[in-house]
């Protein structure tokens, strides 16, 4: 309703003002004024009424002859709306035959080449006969005159007040029309230009206004008039109801909800069966997927379900989204894995270097799954120190296999749900891990890293360890089931690839489910080799600069490994690489001078001071002080027994925050020490009148385990004799009280810990020669090892014949000061078969 306002005048540029609306002028143009032959003007998506003003553009070549011809004479034509609104040159087939004359009020021609005019409607015609189609249309027409109406009359005074009523409604119930128009209707007295000017105004389509023009009577054309008003009411009060319905406080955040819930107001009243359409479009896709027939009946019976919810319910987006969810899933949809075996080896290579086993071990899957097609998935843990390529390894692995890649972390999960799903009963209900994992990936065999498997907690929420021994289980993953989703799903033909960096705090029945893959540290050379291929050319890209500009030497490399680095990975070689190439990259940003190969003295003046010492060994000039040599979760390391004596009771102090099973193995050495005292010729009163103290430095670390036994041995043997320890030698092994030399783990760590620290020989359980071939040759070269049984050949090769420069002189309260002989040769104890 009123698309164009009433305006009393109107003002052109040379200050002339034309009257657009006069009630008191009589409107209707006399017989005598009507032309023979009356020019017509085609219009096109509106009507003109009598008395009403319109401005009309007219850009047709016809329209502007016409035009300006009649504005240079009567200026009378005549104006018919189009059927056809698209009709650029309508036919005479395609104009009504009833439209109004009009006088051109002014006419202006526009920069743009077009011609406005400002018209003022007249009286009704009806054309007989067009007379001519070119240069325009003329046509003859006859008059239409409205006979005159008693406006007193209580007909005339009820259509009249029913129309201005109906008007001030629209204008109430619609805030986009302004209050000036209520103005204007008040001025209106003449009821034919009140039922004109509100039909020109009318928000409806053009054939309904035609309607209205065509009809003669002119009450009969106030009650046309008057329905269609009243529709549009009706049209703004389901609007206005719908606001009122959805009316709130619209932030932001909220304008999206607020039309949405104008939309489905909407279709409630209109009857629209859009959520069927949506839901036949869901079971289409469903006849699409490749599930078991079981799958597909529990997707139907959903979708019937969701049929019978209202959309309005809160239960409608619920169900929508789980099945939504079950079709999102891979079912049955692999990626082709690549067999070619020589490439993939390539790719483990050239990405990794070292990690031999693991390579192999790929290998043959591959070589395997060549073989035998349907071979189900394996579980690999690859276990280790961080840092040394656990987790870019499974991504490795998935390019050589051609798989999409997909990692979880589990670091800090312990919520059973996590890895199962929630019931979609409950509010916020999500799918696990998995299931989520598997459907961004849209591969039912992808490579799938579960990085930190170590790291998951349980709490009262549940187990999530308990939970992956479905999920890693190859007997029972290819009926996996989600809390979520409800129906069984195949995880068999996944590859997954669990990392660690301890085994301790991994369940026990999930750690027999996966196949144990030891990842060592790196050596010296083997890092160099990496930093070199790999390191270096990432972090010159990350920081902008080109291989040309920045070349680091091997030695360079390696002064950074063995001053600023003491790891097993290469995490904290990277960030010193980088901590140097940033220095560059300011130089080259300031247009500063640099040195394009990075020596010595650059490295310290990039990282500062040296932190560690290229070899840690401290000698063997003190007595009591023995190395050993520990693992860590991040590698090998050397440590320090130390042993003193005081004089006093016989009492054993034990410091360095030792752990109950280094205590033990502390007391151990003591007691079979004591019990072989007359061997090594020790004074037996020397246990009852000295104070022991042994101290493991770096109090601050917690220390724990077997594997300190013999080097704790060594350490008071050492002591008690003042006898020095054979120079660069290193120990582990654990001891029995019956003086047995037991294996220990962590071989590998241990002594590539020992490498890094100058040690030259390490002395070993006899068990543990089998861990000693299984590692390559070049981890070992340099090394001498001493494979002992007993702790006899444990001192007898540790323990020199030598005292200290100053040993330690013992007296004793029932004899004088005593200093002991000459070292013996050690006695060989007998042993029982």
């Amino acid at each position: 309703m009123f698309k164009a306002l009433p305006i009393e005048l109107v003002q052109e540029e040379s200050n002339d003002l034309v009257q657009l609306i006069n009630p008191d002028q009589d409107s209707e143009l006399k017989p005598s004024e009507l032309p023979a032959e009356l020019s017509i003007l085609p219009i096109k998506n509106t009507v003109l009424f009598p008395g009403v003003v319109i401005p009309i553009t007219v850009g047709r070549q016809k329209s502007i002859r016409l035009v300006k011809k009649a504005y240079a004479g009567s200026k009378i034509i005549g104006v018919i709306a189009q059927r056809n609104p698209k009709a650029e040159e309508p036919t005479i087939d395609e104009l009504y035959r009833t439209g109004t004359i009009a006088r051109i009020i002014k006419m202006l021609v526009l920069p743009d080449g077009n011609t406005t005019i400002i018209i003022q409607g007249k009286n009704r015609f009806e054309v007989k006969e067009f007379i001519q189609e070119e240069p325009y249309l003329t046509a003859r027409v006859e008059l239409h005159h409205d006979a005159a109406i008693n406006v007193n009359a209580k007909e005339a005074k009820a259509l009249i007040n029913s129309l201005k009523d109906a008007a001030f409604k629209i204008l109430k119930l619609n805030p986009e029309i302004p209050q000036e128009a209520q103005i204007a209707l008040d001025n209106i007295q003449s009821m034919s230009f009140l039922i004109h000017f509100l039909s020109s105004n009318l928000n409806v389509e053009v054939a309904d206004k035609q309607k209205i023009l065509e009809t003669q009577n002119l009450t009969d054309r106030g009650t046309l008039l008057l329905q269609f008003m009243l529709r549009e009411i009706q049209m703004l009060e389901i609007k206005h109801e719908i606001q009122k319905k959805v009316h709130t406080d619209i932030d932001q955040q909220q304008r999206d909800y607020f039309l949405r819930q104008q939309i489905k107001v909407l279709q409630d009243e209109l009857g629209y069966d859009t959520p069927d359409k949506e839901i036949a479009a869901l079971r289409k896709r469903g006849e699409q997927k490749k599930w078991s027939k079981e799958v597909a009946a529990h997707f139907n019976k959903e979708l019937d379900k969701l049929l019978r919810i209202n959309p309005a319910a809160a239960e409608y987006p619920v169900a929508m989204n789980y099945v939504e969810f079950m079709l999102d899933l891979p079912w049955g949809e692999f990626t082709e894995d690549d067999f070619d075996l020589n490439k993939a080896n390539k790719i483990l290579d050239k990405e990794h270097s070292g990690l031999e086993k693991v390579k192999k071990r790929i290998i043959e899957y591959l070589a395997v799954l060549k073989l035998k097609r349907d071979m189900k998935g394996p579980i690999l843990c690859l276990y280790g120190p961080p840092g040394v390529g656990k987790t870019s390894l499974g991504k490795s692995i998935a390019k050589s296999l051609g798989r999409k890649y997909v990692r979880m972390s589990l670091g800090g999960i312990h919520d059973e749900a996590e890895i199962r799903g929630h019931r979609k009963t409950y509010v916020g209900a999500m799918p696990g891990k998995i299931l989520q994992n598997l459907k961004k990936s849209q591969s039912s065999n992808p490579v799938f890293v579960l990085d930190e498997i170590d790291k998951v907690r349980s709490d009262f929420r549940g187990d999530p360890s308990s939970a992956l021994l479905e999920v890693l289980d190859p007997e029972q993953n290819n009926t996996f089931g989600d809390n979520y989703l409800e129906v069984e799903y195949d995880l068999s033909k996944i590859l997954f690839i669990a990392t660690a960096n301890s085994l301790d705090t991994i369940h026990p029945a999930l750690r027999d489910r996966m196949e144990i893959i030891e990842i060592t540290g790196y050596t010296q050379v083997e890092k160099i080799e990496i930093a070199t291929k790999h390191l270096v050319p990432k972090q010159l890209s990350e920081h902008g600069l080109k291989p040309a500009q920045l070349k680091f030497t091997k030695e360079s490399i390696a002064k950074i490994i063995s001053s600023y680095t003491r790891e097993s990975g290469v995490r904290g070689l990277e960030r010193k690489i980088g901590t140097i190439i940033r220095s560059v990259a300011k130089s080259v940003a300031m247009e500063e001078a640099y040195e394009n190969v990075v020596s010595g003295e650059m490295v310290k003046k990039a990282l500062g001071v040296e932190i560690f010492d290229e070899e840690l060994y401290q000698g063997n000039e003190i007595a009591g002080v023995v190395t050993g040599l520990a693992w860590t979760q991040v590698g090998g390391e050397i440590l320090f027994v130390e042993s003193s004596l005081n004089k006093g009771k016989g009492a054993l102090t034990i410091s360095g925050q030792l752990g109950d099973v280094m205590k033990e193995s502390a007391m151990a050495a003591l007691s079979y020490l004591k019990s072989s005292a007359d061997s090594l010729n020790i004074d037996n009163r020397v246990f009852q009148q000295y104070d022991l103290h042994i101290h493991v430095p770096a109090g601050a670390v917690p220390k724990d385990g077997p594997s300190a036994g013999i080097t704790m041995l060594t350490s008071l043997a050492s002591i008690f004799t003042q006898r020095k320890v054979k120079p660069n030698l290193a120990m582990t092994g654990e001891i029995t009280l019956r003086g047995k030399v037991l294996p220990v783990g962590g071989i590998k760590e241990k002594i590539l810990a020992a490498k890094r620290s100058g040690i030259k020989e390490i002395i070993l359980s006899e068990k543990n020669r089998r861990d000693i071939e299984e590692i390559e040759k070049h981890y070992v070269k340099g090394l001498k090892f001493h494979f002992v049984n007993s702790v006899d050949d444990v001192l007898r090769i540790a323990l020199l014949k030598e005292r200290v420069a100053r040993p330690m002189k013992f007296v004793f309260t029932e004899e004088k000061t005593a200093i002991l002989a000459e070292p013996q040769p050690l006695k060989r104890v007998a042993r029982a078969k």
